[in-house]
């Protein structure tokens, strides 16, 4: 896995931990009482989107590492998760 890759892989796995990450402990604007004009009842009062994001890196890099580890070592590969055959290696004819 090149750097690239790395980088890449860590954005989709924050992206996917901040969506897990994001409505949790969220109080609406109808919960709290206090509706802005213009907005709904269900919008969150203070999304507090700063702590949420130090949370999201603090669970994603543990996951990332994981993953990444994994890649590297070899132990999966992508050949072992091609249910269809279709990386087949072709045969070769030793003459």
């Amino acid at each position: 896995m090149g750097p690239v890759s790395a980088i890449v892989l860590f954005a989709v796995v924050w992206a996917m931990v901040f969506f897990v990450v994001l409505p949790l402990r969220m109080v609406s604007q109808g919960d709290a009482g206090e509706i802005v004009p213009g907005t709904h009842a269900s919008a969150p009062a203070d999304a507090q989107i700063g702590r949420k994001a130090r949370i999201t890196t603090l669970w994603a890099v543990p996951i990332w590492v994981i993953i990444a580890g994994t890649i590297l070592s070899g132990v999966i590969s992508v050949r072992d998760i091609d249910w269809f055959n279709r990386m087949a290696t072709p045969e070769v004819s030793v003459d």
